[in-house]
């Protein structure tokens, strides 16, 4: 198969596992965006928010997935 094919058809998939992730589990992934170290900042007309655990958890995450993929894949 082609490598571009592959590489399309693998976003793909993922994209839909993560779908059906964020569909079934919006119970426990509603404390994405909401956890202790995110900034939050609201004035009278102006509200700030800046998700720093949240983008720390989930780069985590990826790069734990992108190691296990890399060592499955040899």
């Amino acid at each position: 198969m082609n490598p571009v094919a592959k590489t399309l058809l693998g976003i793909g998939i993922a994209f839909i596992v993560l779908a059906l992730i964020w569909q079934a589990g919006g119970k426990w992934l509603g404390y994405l965006g909401r956890l202790p170290g995110d900034i939050v900042v609201k004035k009278d007309n102006f509200s700030f928010y800046f998700p720093v655990m949240t983008s720390i958890l989930i780069s985590v995450a990826l790069t734990l997935l992108t190691l296990l993929w890399n060592y499955f894949r040899r």
